[in-house]
């Protein structure tokens, strides 16, 4: 996990495992809707989500393509995309993929505001 606002393409043509940024049609709508939640996330607009064990990794104003990421071939966001039109990101809310009961209240405070700020712009 970390902390981030992916946007499409995850798969690039090179498939190399990471640093290809896939650029889709709709490039620019999608770094506009990422942005628009990853700047009301007060862990994520910093663009450095300082996970254990990627402590080093940054992602500028909090957003990512997801092929310049690591890629990703058959995912979900860019099916939708090429297939039935539909415009997704993909948020990644934590490092932990299953944070504890205690955490979760604090995980809906630091989403809550990109949440209602994503819904608007679309």
């Amino acid at each position: 996990g970390s902390v981030v606002a992916s946007y499409p393409y995850d798969d690039s043509p090179t498939h190399k495992p990471t640093g290809v940024y896939s650029k889709s049609a709709d490039d620019e709508v999608f770094k506009y809707l990422a942005k628009a939640y990853a700047s009301h996330h007060p862990i994520m607009r910093t663009g450095k989500p300082n996970c254990p064990g990627e402590e080093g990794e940054t992602f500028q104003d909090g957003i990512t393509n997801g092929a310049q990421w690591y890629d990703v071939e058959g995912g979900m966001q860019d099916y939708n995309y090429v297939w039935a039109n539909c415009f997704e990101i993909t948020l990644e809310l934590s490092c932990c993929k299953y944070p504890p009961t205690s955490e979760l209240q604090q995980a809906w405070e630091n989403n809550r505001d990109s949440l209602l700020a994503f819904i608007e712009k679309v």
